[in-house]
């Protein structure tokens, strides 16, 4: 659980995302209140909810960004959900409870790889000592030798190990090819699809994987190669499963966070109760149990939502939040609003963020030999088009930018790399000059851009 006051949570934030400054300080307290909560006492905890949030804003103004990044900062399971996906042709009341069963899985990946880090020296260790058991095999059974010879013989052994443990430490082995044993695990057909079964087939996969036997293949393996398999066979059979699964789901219970997207879509129009907003209001009161706290069977065991963090989003054009169930409504107190983007908002997400744009295709192009230098009038003129072009077309916010890079790095990407070191100014007048006939074409823009 993480300590952060909410304070330190944006300043996090502010290091990847730009603006926003209310949704940041409303996921900000909604953690700090996580953590309080773990200082009360029992009794009192159990009368304390989590207070869940809508995000109010049009795409690409940093609403599943935010969510991510704050689940990233303070190492929560996080899963994002489209609410869309209930509302498809052939919806049949599809198990929600799909989003929990998600989550622990999200959770059992964070503490495996915790756990990784934990046993990976151990097995390593192991590792090694396989790889020296099939470069030097072991000696034969010499009980017809004198003691004498049979002791020579095994110090002889001992000193070719040492020596192939040292060559093997140095890397000097890694070329040398070498047979593995590889354990290969048949995996089943699902043979349930999403039609209102899916809860029956929780234990069905761990089921058939203890029933399918397992099946060993001789491999013509390089000792690098052998090193790896080998590496993942011992951290599997160093995990212990069930203090996995028991730590993941206190870690989803207590710390999960389920990002509901595009929320508004199962938002009836005032008035609306024929068609296919019957099926939007079956979907909001499939959702109600679950946001307002149940208990899921996992393959891992029981898993209660109870306190699980929902933060739902939504452009909300044609409709409000005010249009779902008075009961869903209930459960998302916090409500906040997303800004556009303006003009000076591009300049400051294309130079500011730690891993920004700018910085990521400069990266990108540098392996192949191009260096990249971003002027200040470049990044100016990059902003005012992808503003211009969300004013005139459809507004989808900051991703704009990459289709804009894109365009505007097509033929360096494509050229590259080149027989020596090139460095490339980005500059107004060489944005200008790749991105005007498109910019001043508007039909053409907007296939374009």
């Amino acid at each position: 659980m993480s300590e952060m006051t909410p304070r330190q949570v944006v300043a996090e934030l502010d290091q990847h995302i730009v603006g926003q400054p209310d949704a940041k300080r409303a996921v900000a307290v909604a953690i700090r209140n996580r953590w309080r909560w773990r200082q009360l006492p029992e009794g009192l905890r159990k009368e304390v909810t989590p207070k869940n949030i809508i995000m109010i804003g049009p795409t690409g103004v940093g609403k599943t960004e935010i969510t991510r990044r704050l689940a990233k900062i303070i190492k929560a399971p996080f899963i994002k959900v489209e609410a869309t996906k209930y509302t498809e042709v052939g919806y049949h009341g599809r198990d929600v409870e799909s989003m929990a069963r998600d989550l622990v899985e999200a959770a059992i990946q964070l503490v495996k790889a915790g756990k990784r880090h934990e046993i990976e020296d151990q097995a390593r260790q192991r590792v090694e000592e396989k790889l020296l058991s099939l470069l030097v095999p072991a000696t034969p059974d010499w009980s017809d030798e004198t003691e004498t010879d049979a002791k020579k013989i095994e110090k002889r052994h001992e000193r070719t190990r040492n020596k192939f443990r040292e060559m093997l430490q140095a890397g000097e082995l890694d070329d040398r090819q070498i047979d593995l044993s590889v354990e290969q695990r048949n995996v089943p057909v699902q043979i349930f699809s999403n039609m209102g079964l899916e809860q029956m087939d929780v234990d069905f996969q761990n089921m058939f994987e203890r029933l399918m036997p397992r099946q060993n293949r001789e491999r013509r393996l390089t000792v690098r190669q052998a090193r790896q398999v080998l590496l993942e066979q011992e951290i599997e059979a160093l995990m212990d499963r069930e203090a996995i699964a028991e730590e993941a789901i206190r870690l989803a219970q207590d710390s999960g966070i389920i990002f509901l997207d595009e929320i508004d879509k199962i938002c009836g129009p005032d008035g609306g109760s024929h068609g296919v907003d019957v099926s939007r209001q079956g979907v909001q009161r499939d959702l109600l149990p679950i946001v307002e706290g149940t208990t899921v069977q996992t393959r891992y065991g029981p898993f209660s939502t109870d306190h699980v963090l929902f933060i739902a989003a939504g452009a909300f054009h044609k409709s409000k939040p005010a249009d779902l169930m008075p009961e869903l409504q209930g459960r998302f107190p916090i409500r906040v609003e997303l800004q556009d983007l303006t003009r000076d908002d591009f300049v400051r997400i294309l130079k500011e963020p730690a891993s920004s744009i700018t910085k990521q295709y400069a990266a990108l192009l540098a392996a192949d030999g191009v260096d990249l230098d971003f002027t200040a009038d470049g990044l100016e003129t990059m902003a005012d088009i992808a503003y211009q072009v969300n004013q005139s077309t459809q507004n989808i916010g900051a991703r704009r930018l990459h289709t804009i890079m894109e365009r505007l790095l097509e033929d360096l990407s494509f050229e590259a790399p080149y027989p020596r070191k090139k460095k490339v100014t980005v500059n107004a007048e060489f944005v200008r000059t790749k991105l005007e006939s498109i910019t001043k074409d508007e039909d053409l823009s907007r296939f374009i851009l």
